[in-house]
C-alpha cells in the first residue's frame, strides 16, 4: 500500500478513535458501514478479507482422469463486499503441462460431496502463467461458504507435491487481491501389480 494511501486511511479512521470514549469496548465505529467495500483511489478492498482456502482432491494418482480440484472458501460476515473472483496459480510441481478445462469449471454453495445451489462462473486458463482466473457474475456474499471445482483433463503425469497460490478478488472496480495462502496437492505414482 502506498504511503499516501495509508495516510489517507489514518486521517479517516484516527479521529473517530481519538474522539470516542477511552474505555469503550473494541467495536467498529458506528459510521463504518458493515456491508460496503472499502474503495480507496478507485480500488476496491475487502474490509475483512477471507483468510484461507481449504483444498480437496479425491483422485491422487498420476494421470488419472475424472479428477476435480475443490477450493472451498468462507467469506467473512464483515467482508464488506461479495467475491468478484479468484486467481489460482500453480507455483510448484514438476509437471507444468497438464491442462485445465475452464469451460468445465463450476461453483456451488457448501462443501464437496455436500453441494448446495450452483453459482454461475466464468473461467479462463493461461497455460504460460499456469493461472486459472474465475469470475462470478453473481458474487457470493459475505457469510457464505462456497466451493470452486476446477477440472483438469487429467492429473499431472509426474508424481510430486503440487501447490497453488489462491487470491480472492472483491466485487467492485479495480479489485485488490487478498491472499488465501496455498492449496497443496500430493500426486502419487500408480499402484503396479
Amino acid at each position: 500500500m502506498h504511503r499516501s494511501t495509508i495516510k489517507r486511511l489514518l486521517r479517516w479512521a484516527l479521529p473517530a478513535v481519538l474522539t470516542g470514549p477511552l474505555l469503550a469496548p473494541l467495536v467498529a465505529p458506528p459510521f463504518v458501514p458493515a456491508a460496503r467495500a472499502l474503495e480507496v483511489e478507485g480500488q476496491t478492498w475487502f474490509t475483512s478479507p477471507p483468510w484461507k482456502v481449504d483444498f480437496r482432491n479425491y483422485y491422487w494418482y498420476v494421470g488419472q482422469t475424472g479428477a476435480e480440484y475443490y477450493f472451498t472458501i468462507t467469506l467473512p460476515e464483515k467482508a464488506g463486499a461479495g467475491l468478484g473472483g479468484l486467481q489460482i496459480q500453480q507455483t510448484r510441481g514438476v509437471d507444468r503441462s497438464f491442462q485445465f478445462a475452464p469451460e468445465r469449471t463450476r461453483a456451488f454453495l457448501g462443501l464437496p460431496r455436500r453441494e448446495g445451489a450452483a453459482i454461475p462462473v466464468q473461467a479462463e486458463f493461461n497455460n504460460d502463467q499456469r493461472l486459472v482466473t474465475v469470475r462470478f457474475p453473481e458474487p457470493p456474499q459475505p457469510g457464505q461458504t462456497f466451493t470452486v471445482a476446477l477440472k483438469p483433463w487429467n492429473n499431472p503425469f509426474q508424481s510430486d507435491t503440487y501447490m497453488f497460490a489462491v487470491q480472492a478478488l472483491p466485487a467492485g472496480p479495480n479489485p485488490v487481491p487478498a491472499s488465501l495462502g496455498f492449496a497443496t496437492m500430493q500426486i502419487l505414482d500408480g499402484v503396479r501389480f
